[in-house]
């Protein structure tokens, strides 16, 4: 056998490991840090922008425009609007009406809430010159309102039949007022304890009449300036006999009524009690706030004066005396 040549004992070694080591790879450049953004300047703060301020209220005192003294809503809400119905009506209050629904007449409220304006100014000024009023409402509907209101407004009222001459023959009435004034002194000083019973109840019979016609008008010494009526066709004469003296008349005209006698129309319904109520009560305040008036103006120490130039002027001429002039007197004794 061929002996083999032994390999020398040094390990071989394989080429990977006898290549030389490789150099280790440089380390990769860092990057360069990013310089940091600088931080944007805060952004000025921008001025709060004022509130709109808010659109001034439309009053009446802004608009120049007198304010009302009676808002339509009332007037809808209290049924002024209802008129007649559309057979019963009065071709002259065409004017005053809006239209015709379900066969009644619809008052225009714009129109009425003009003339209420008018009315309640003229009172004031009427009471506010030391004038008075006279309220009249003898239909059932209106005969208590009448009576409350005008005793509240410290005025005169007729709630029951309207005596024919009541304005035109005052005189004549102010001699039924002074006797029922009698007997109520008679009342008052123990005459009546002196008289026998037929006669008291006489005396009382006739007062309680006296009263209730009236009673209203007792502290009445002179004509009114106003006179305001409800229901104008019920109340004929007293319209008749205001427009004879001249007295301003002022109504709650219904679409039945005529308003050419009427000073101041009000066109409305007189027939519902809310709606005459509105209405009268409006009148009454009409004839406090001319009270207070006319206190505020006597206490300011004014008086009701005429206006110069009115009336009739009257010269009064006199004669130059002179002493040289006059004759001496004859002497009678002689």
């Amino acid at each position: 056998m061929i002996d083999t040549p032994k390999a020398d004992k040094a390990e071989t070694t394989s080429p990977a490991e006898t290549a030389p080591e490789a150099a280790p790879a440089p380390e990769a450049a860092h990057a360069p840090e990013t310089v940091a953004a600088p931080e944007a300047a805060p952004a000025p703060e921008t001025a709060p922008t004022p509130e709109a301020a808010p659109a001034p209220e439309l009053t009446a005192e802004s608009t120049g425009k007198k304010k009302d003294i009676v808002s339509l809503r009332e007037l809808l809400e209290s049924g002024v609007h209802l008129g007649h119905h559309a057979k019963r009506w009065n071709p002259k209050m065409q004017r005053y009406i809006f239209g015709i629904r379900n066969g009644i007449h619809i008052v225009d409220l714009r129109l009425t809430q003009q003339l209420f304006n008018q009315a309640y100014e003229s009172l004031v000024n009427l009471v506010g010159k030391g004038g008075q009023v006279l309220f009249v409402g003898t239909k059932r509907q209106a005969m208590e309102v009448i009576a409350e209101e005008a005793e509240r407004a410290g005025m005169h009222s007729v709630t029951n039949r309207w005596l024919g001459g009541t304005l035109t023959n005052f005189r004549t009435i102010k001699n039924t007022i002074e006797r029922m004034r009698a007997i109520e002194i008679m009342r008052t000083d123990g005459t009546f304890e002196a008289l026998v019973k037929k006669e008291r109840l006489k005396l009382d019979k006739e007062h309680s009449k006296l009263i209730k016609f009236i009673g209203g008008i007792k502290e009445m010494g002179q004509l009114p300036s106003a006179v305001f009526v409800v229901d104008p066709n019920k109340e004929s004469i007293a319209v008749a006999e205001a427009k004879k003296l001249g007295i301003t008349l002022i109504a709650l005209t219904d679409t039945n009524c005529d308003p050419d006698g009427i000073d101041i129309p009000i066109p409305g319904n007189d027939d519902a009690i809310r709606a005459i109520k509105l209405v009268t009560s409006k009148m009454a305040d009409a004839c406090l706030e001319g009270v207070k008036r006319r206190r505020e103006f006597s206490k300011g120490g004014g008086a009701v004066v005429s206006q110069p130039g009115s009336g009739p002027k009257v010269e009064v001429a006199r004669r130059p005396r002179s002493g040289g002039d006059r004759k001496p007197r004859a002497d009678s004794r002689k």
